[in-house]
């Protein structure tokens, strides 16, 4: 496998993961608790959704051949708090992800080597690909410390609860064939 190959699978398994931990963080939130701001000025999950969404439709839509900052985005209005249905949230969650894998899946390893530009600003695509996946982390990380904040004491935990971190990697290397 090349290391381009190994860059991509690398790549999209990191996003998968995120996605997955906003997926989890929904699942235990109502409606409302999705527009929960801890104070004025702050943003909500609602609108962290509707951002990551514009963001991902404007850099991913023809990704190698247009400017990654599209003339039709109206990127402060991301910021607005416009209530929709949950639903709809959801669904502009799952659109953004689905431009953003669908077009990473469709590059080639020649298309690593590549030049795009965001807002005018050259990029290497190995670089505007990075400086996605950090943007999308930061970004639901908020989605996700959020969450906590929001369900408190009723939080389900999304990775290796408090106190179990010595048995998780004994089974992790139990599970890889390298036990203790």
């Amino acid at each position: 496998m090349s290391i381009a190959s190994m860059y991509k699978e690398s790549l999209l398994n990191r996003l998968f993961a995120l996605r997955a931990l906003g997926d989890k963080t929904f699942d235990q939130l109502s409606e409302e608790e999705m527009y929960f701001r801890p104070e004025d000025g702050s943003n909500s999950i609602a609108v962290i959704i509707r951002h990551l969404h514009g963001n991902m439709l404007s850099r991913f839509t023809n990704f190698l051949v247009e400017d990654g900052e599209k003339s039709w985005r109206d990127r402060d209005a991301e910021f607005t708090d416009e209530r929709v249905p949950k639903f709809q949230l959801l669904s502009l969650w799952e659109d953004g992800w689905a431009c953003t894998l669908g077009a990473i899946h469709a590059m080639s390893d020649a298309d690593l080597e590549r030049t795009v530009t965001i807002r005018g600003e050259p990029h290497s695509v190995v670089d505007a690909l990075n400086r996605n996946l950090g943007h999308s982390a930061y970004h639901v990380g908020q989605i996700v410390y959020l969450g906590k904040v929001i369900r408190a004491g009723a939080w389900k935990n999304l990775s290796v609860p408090l106190g179990q971190s010595k048995e998780h990697t004994a089974a992790m290397r139990r599970k890889f064939g390298q036990e203790p």
